[in-house]
């Protein structure tokens, strides 16, 4: 024990300060101020069994908790089961394998793995990595490998699997003796650069850095669970829309116990049990032990999930003890081991699992004469041995075999390991998870341990020779590696694979974007209503319609998509069994088993993974699906950011519609709902591509390019381009013209294209906004004009951060052909055309439209929308923020007075008659369109 470890008596034994009581997993410490009185009870307690049995005590404990209730005594309700496995030995199936040959192989790959980070740790190198976490979960991962893993080419359709991101080692380490990948690469871990494309393996599992391997990205602590839950659903949507039998898919998840505590693992649980997905399995691989020390120490993490996860609706599969305890537990006959098992903690255990049998014998049996009876005839190298149940072969494959035969629920395996299991250096310790280098040492012992034919002479020249043991692969011919390749190809080959079976789609022609090309006359709309007056067209055609998958978080009705609610219907795999409120109106709310539209409640984080599952499943299920998700824009990157990467990295695709965007255009909802800087989010993510358009014509150009880069086919990419698209629109109406004849599509798709040049003598200057902000520079060219005799030329920015992105690698381009002719920019080349200071105005922080700056060629000033946002009406708020025509006026004038083109006198007139620093002088103004 370390000097920071509870003081202990002269056995060792633990002395708590306080009398714990564990419930459910969970340590309750409560004072014992008359331990005479408790002694009491207990006894009558047992006076009670042993006089009117336990069916007696049962009904006495049932009415004592009722009462408790009654008398508002807080006694939660057991929804846990003893510290046992769950399955009993007498209903373990049989096992089919030769389980000394998946021994042998999971020998071998142990060692594999651990020599690839140790490697990857050698002087010079240094690069990091996690050794402990796949020696824990070894044997959960072989059991599914050899025995219900179904790969691409199993004719079910196979399995979608979720590696723990720190066990990837070990999937490495498989896949070298599969053949899949060469001791070359092995040696190159964590190394995906310097020794050219593809030479080395990325440190986790990253779809985007290694898209023949890899299918889903795990390692954002948290999505794992979250997006697994969302990828079965969406394999029952596929199933009863008709798009694909996945009937016999199954979804496999393997999480940490410590990675339990991170909110998105638990947050969707109640949806896998209310929507019955039982193709969905968990493996909680539950070592006890998070990166600094227990999970939770006082209390029992096994217990605790469990009872969680009983309680929202799964079936608890515990995977305990190994089969040495089986014998143990049969003699006892009066629950005493069962009850030692329930009531030690869970920092106890991995004391446990340190220490040596004398002390496991005094501490854990020593405590009653029944227990010390049970083992008095074990040695204490044989109680040392005594293992848990995440490691006993026989006892996984019973629980992944019940778990596939389960139906109705979703079914979680809490699996007891330890961290870091058969590396004599690593196993248990706290610190196990940050060691990241065997010495030679700990590798003998290891090989020992492993029982590997490697001779001391081969560790040790080898090691002297690159700095790392050599990696074991017993050739292509032996008995082990037949075996491996004989289970994989039973069950449809190689996992983890990712692979591209989809055909490219027919995609809509000119016809459907005609409508938003015209413009909206007399009337004004808004660019969300333009947005879904698409989507709906597009959903009526005949190649692509089902294949859209609209998605919102309760928000359908806020965007003016009610009116799909009647023939698109909202999906609810067990249809509507209700009359709707609403039955009698023509929009009225309508589900369908077969229904199309994803409504995922108020959860941002489960409208992201269901578009990360629909934007993926032209790989995943070789049907490319086509997402479209639209959301309050404040909620979208802010929100669930990680999850975009994560989807991102899974190269997933589909459309994100961050509606209501802007800082003042909703003005109702004050701070939290006023986005300013999604933009600069987006910009963050280099799969994501921003645009900001201010017309309808704009949109029907932009909704077309996304469809064709990321489900049409050129020869850059035949397969489509793995981006995702993020348009930012407005519920603020606003006339829409009809597409000027002519019109820069170029210009609209790269960034920026002019829509006025003035006309006349004067002062010029150029005027560039971006959605929502275009009318406020359509108003101060107006003012500019005919008030101040200055012409200014309009420009409406579809993309800041794509003008940035061009310039950024345009420059880039010129640092790597020195001596060539430098390449400009696409911004300075178009606003190279014309002259006169530029001033930038959008409904954004002033770091969006900043982004070009550089590469502006002249005078650029720039207005934005820093700061919190707050309740008003959008003229206040475009006031207080100066951003409004006004504002742009001034701007635009401050900076001709600066090029000495005319007197400054007219600024100061100008800010006197304005007030734009004055949100006062906007109480008159009456503001069009409503909140959201």
């Amino acid at each position: 024990m370390t000097d920071e470890s509870i003081p202990t008596s002269g056995t060792g034994s633990v002395t708590p300060s306080q009398p714990t009581v564990i419930h459910e997993g969970l340590p309750t410490q409560l004072p014992d101020i008359d331990p005479e009185e408790t002694q009491e009870w207990l006894g009558s307690f047992d006076s009670m069994i042993e006089s009117g049995g336990r069916e007696r005590a049962r009904y006495v404990m049932l009415r004592l908790l009722e009462r408790a209730r009654e008398m508002n005594v807080g006694v939660p309700a057991l929804r846990s089961t003893d510290y046992i496995n769950t399955i009993p030995p007498e209903r373990e199936p049989w096992f089919p394998g030769d389980e000394d040959t998946e021994r042998r192989i999971r020998a071998f790959i142990r060692w594999n793995a651990a020599v690839m980070v140790s490697s990857a740790n050698r002087k010079g190198l240094e690069v990091g990595g996690h050794i402990a976490t796949y020696q824990s979960s070894a044997s959960l991962y072989e059991v599914g490998f050899n025995h219900f893993f179904r790969g691409k080419d199993h004719p079910g359709g196979g399995d979608q699997v979720y590696i723990q991101g720190h066990a990837s080692p070990g999937i490495y380490a498989r896949a070298f003796l599969e053949g899949r990948l060469t001791e070359e690469q092995l040696f190159r871990f964590r190394q995906e650069v310097q020794h050219g494309p593809h030479a080395g393996l990325s440190s986790y599992p990253h779809p985007r850095l290694m898209p023949d391997f890899w299918e889903f990205p795990t390692v954002s602590m948290g999505l794992t669970g979250l997006n697994s839950i969302y990828q079965a659903r969406f394999n029952r949507y596929l199933d009863n829309r008709g798009i694909k039998d996945t009937s016999q898919q199954r979804v496999w998840a393997f999480l940490g116990d410590g990675e339990m505590a991170e909110p998105e693992s638990l947050g969707a649980i109640r949806i896998a049990a209310r929507e019955e997905l039982d193709n969905l399995v968990w493996v909680v691989n539950c070592n006890l032990q998070q990166l600094d020390g227990p999970v939770t120490g006082n209390g029992k993490i096994i217990q605790e999930l469990e009872a969680n996860f009983r309680g929202a609706g799964w079936n608890v599969i515990k995977v305990i003890w190994g089969r040495e305890w089986d014998q143990l537990l049969a003699q006892d006959v009066d629950g005493v081991l069962v009850n030692k098992m329930n009531t030690t903690p869970d920092g106890q255990f991995q004391t446990y699992s340190v220490e040596t049998g004398e002390y496991i014998r005094e501490n854990f049996f020593g405590t009653d004469p029944r227990l010390r009876k049970m083992v008095e005839e074990m040695s204490d190298e044989q109680i040392r041995k005594l293992p848990r149940g995440g490691h006993d072969y026989r006892k996984v494959y019973a629980a992944f075999d019940a778990a596939t035969k389960h139906v109705g629920q979703p079914t979680v395996i809490l699996a007891h390991t330890i961290k870091g299991w058969t590396i004599d250096a690593l196993e248990g310790r706290n610190a196990t998870h940050q060691m990241k280098k065997l010495t030679m040492a700990d590798l003998k012992k290891f090989r020992d341990r492993l029982y590997l034919p490697i001779s001391d002479k081969e560790l040790e020249e080898t090691y002297a020779r690159t700095g790392a043991a050599p990696f074991f692969n017993p050739g292509p011919d032996s008995p082990e590696i037949q075996y491996m390749q004989e289970r994989r190809a039973q069950l449809g080959g190689s996992v983890p694979r990712r692979v591209l079976r989809s055909k490219p789609l027919t995609l809509p022609g000119d016809d459907v974007y005609q409508d938003l090309k015209q413009g909206s006359g007399k009337n004004k709309i808004a660019t969300t209503m333009a947005t879904v007056r698409l989507l709906r067209d597009w959903m009526k055609d005949p190649e692509i319609g089902k294949r859209i998958v609209p998605i919102a978080p309760d928000e359908y009705r806020t965007f003016g998509m009610d009116s799909m609610f009647p023939s698109a219907k909202v999906y609810n795999p067990g249809g509507q069994q209700y009359e709707s409120v609403d039955r009698k109106l023509l929009l009225s709310y309508k589900e369908a088993t077969n229904g199309q539209m994803l409504h995922e409640g108020i959860s941002e984080a489960g409208a992201l993974a269901s578009a990360t599952a629909a934007g993926s499943a032209y790989s995943t299920h070789g049907e490319p699906m086509i997402p479209f998700y639209i959301f309050y824009s404040m909620f979208g990157f802010q929100r669930t950011g990680d999850s975009i990467w994560a989807m991102a990295d899974q190269l997933a695709r589909g459309f994100l519609v961050g509606a209501t965007a802007g800082r003042t255009t909703l003005t109702g909802e004050g701070l939290q709902h006023a986005d300013g800087h999604s933009p600069l989010l987006a910009a963050s993510n280099p799969a994501v591509v921003h645009y900001d358009p201010a017309f309808a014509y704009e949109i029907s150009h932009i909704m077309r390019s996304g469809l064709e880069r990321m489900y049409g086919s050129s020869e850059e990419h035949p397969h489509g381009e793995n981006v995702i698209f993020y348009l930012t629109v407005y519920n603020e109406p606003v006339a829409q013209p009809a597409e000027p004849e002519g019109v820069d599509v170029e210009g609209i798709l790269r960034g920026i294209h002019q829509v006025s040049v003035a006309e006349g003598e004067g002062p010029r200057v150029r005027l560039l906004a971006s959605g929502v902000g275009f009318p406020w520079i359509d108003e101060a060219a107006r003012l500019l004009k005919e008030e101040w005799g200055v012409q200014a030329d309009t420009w409406s920015v579809t993309s800041w951060n794509e003008l940035a992105r061009d310039a950024i690698a345009t420059e880039q381009w010129s640092l790597n052909h020195p001596g060539e002719t430098p390449r400009t920019p696409f911004v300075t080349e178009r606003l190279s055309g014309s002259n006169g200071p530029v001033i930038a105005v959008s409904d954004y922080m002033r770091a969006v439209p900043l982004q070009i700056a550089r590469w502006v060629p002249d005078d650029y000033r720039v207005l934005g929308a820093d700061g919190f946002g707050f309740a008003d009406t959008r003229p206040a708020a475009r006031r207080f923020f100066q951003i409004d025509a006004q504002s742009v006026v001034v701007q635009a004038l401050q900076a001709l007075a600066d090029a000495g083109e005319i007197d400054p006198a007219l600024v100061e007139k100008a800010f006197a008659t304005y007030r734009i620093d004055d949100p006062t002088a906007t109480a008159g103004i009456k503001q069009e369109g409503g909140d959201a």
